[in-house]
């Protein structure tokens, strides 16, 4: 695979590097899903602090073969990535810049490709790795906000808007409770078409509209009956429902909906 042999030039160009302690490789390579689309996900361990110096992310990464171009993540949260992009072959690679400390953090347990005096062994023994989980009370209180949102935007005639915005919720929302109802890790929508239940990825595509009023209309209602549906099957005693907020918004549903 050319993941493989990417990641395999890399740790032998990086290993004389006296900066670097260590480098490891995260991802799909992990649960051997590696295939022709998949990305490569490394994560390089130095003594002296990179991240935040985009030019010194953009150096390493010039390093490691025939870079095209490559930006950090903040966009998904997370500076401390370089995004990149390689040709002879085309691949995607994301980089992580740490230190030996910020390894210690982590949302899965690496292969380790380079360990100079097997710190980062140490480190993972020391550690534990903690996938984040949604938290269900920050979903609830906003939910019903962002139901009228979406409302208020068809009501509006700005479908587009409204349509894109029910992409959010299953990224925010659908995804990640489907997964957990399906005891896979919550990664927004990620392999749902292979990973869910054939039941609950049906209920999830009825919450994809095409662009016209009606079908907005019940592509949003099919996602309040999913959403109550999951909340009643994962949330437990642990949640203070928005009673009121439901109710007030789903009674501006039915009026925005009379309306022709």
């Amino acid at each position: 695979m050319i993941q493989q042999e990417f990641a395999n030039k890399a740790k032998t160009i990086l290993e004389p590097d006296s900066n670097v302690i260590g480098l490891a490789v995260a991802g799909s390579w992990l649960t051997n899903e590696l295939d022709e689309f998949s990305d490569l996900d490394l994560i390089l361990v130095t003594k002296q602090k990179v991240s935040g110096e985009k030019n010194l992310m953009i150096d390493y990464a010039k390093r490691l073969g025939n870079f095209l171009s490559g930006f950090t993540g903040e966009h998904v949260g997370e500076p401390r990535v370089l995004i990149c992009l390689f040709d002879n072959p085309l691949l995607h690679v994301d980089i992580k810049f740490l230190t030996l400390d910020e390894f210690h953090s982590r949302i899965e347990t690496p292969m380790l490709l380079i360990d100079k005096d097997r710190q980062l062994e140490r480190a993972i023994n020391n550690s534990h790795a903690k996938f984040p989980y949604p938290d269900y009370q920050w979903i609830e209180d906003r939910f019903w906000t962002w139901t009228h949102y979406a409302l208020v935007k068809i009501g509006r005639g700005e479908y587009l808007e409204a349509y894109d915005f029910m992409g959010f919720l299953r990224m925010v929302v659908f995804g990640p409770l489907l997964h957990i109802k399906n005891n896979n890790l919550p990664r927004g929508v990620r392999k749902v078409e292979t990973d869910l239940e054939s039941e609950d990825l049906v209920k999830l595509k009825l919450t994809i509209p095409s662009y016209d009023r009606q079908s907005l209309l019940d592509s949003l209602r099919n996602a309040v009956s999913l959403y109550r549906e999951l909340r009643t099957e994962l949330y437990a005693n642990k949640v203070s429902f928005q009673g009121e907020t439901d109710k007030k918004v789903m009674n501006y549903f039915d009026e925005i909906e009379s309306r022709k």
